[in-house]
């Protein structure tokens, strides 16, 4: 299974199986995260979104894998331009994914050469305290 696939599996499960809504006052700081990683991703700096991806994010894809990925996937889409979060939901647990604190996050998103887009993204709460970046998907 390639990775586009094995993503779009995991966040359609995570936000079909009923997941908790996360609480808002917890999550605003992980989507201050969320939104800075996806920055990296919108100024075209693929490598340094690797580097600042969870363990297990980095661990299940090389940095090339990943660079090479968003290379064919978001530069054909063109600049950014309006994200919006339209709705997280937090988790203990998600399929194919080791138990933690998980919060999935979906973005309408609209991009230069594709007017609407749906962007997935998951972080995960590192053994630090830290929240990082465990899947991105776009559709």
């Amino acid at each position: 299974m390639n990775l586009a696939a094995a993503a779009a599996i995991v966040f359609y499960l995570a936000l079909n199986l009923g997941i908790a809504f996360a609480d808002q006052a917890t999550e605003k700081p992980i989507v201050a995260a969320a939104q800075s990683w996806l920055g990296e991703i919108d100024a075209g700096n693929y490598v340094n979104s690797w580097k600042q991806a969870s363990s297990y994010f980095q661990g299940a894809l090389t940095e090339k894998n990943w660079t090479d990925a968003l290379t064919g996937a978001r530069r054909p889409l063109g600049k950014l331009l309006a994200r919006t979060l339209v709705k997280t939901q937090s988790a203990t647990s998600l399929p194919g994914a080791p138990d933690g604190n998980y919060l999935v996050m979906q973005f309408d998103t609209s991009f230069e050469n594709k007017k609407s887009a749906v962007e997935l993204l998951t972080f995960v709460r590192e053994k630090n305290g830290s929240w990082r970046a465990a899947g991105y998907y776009i559709k």
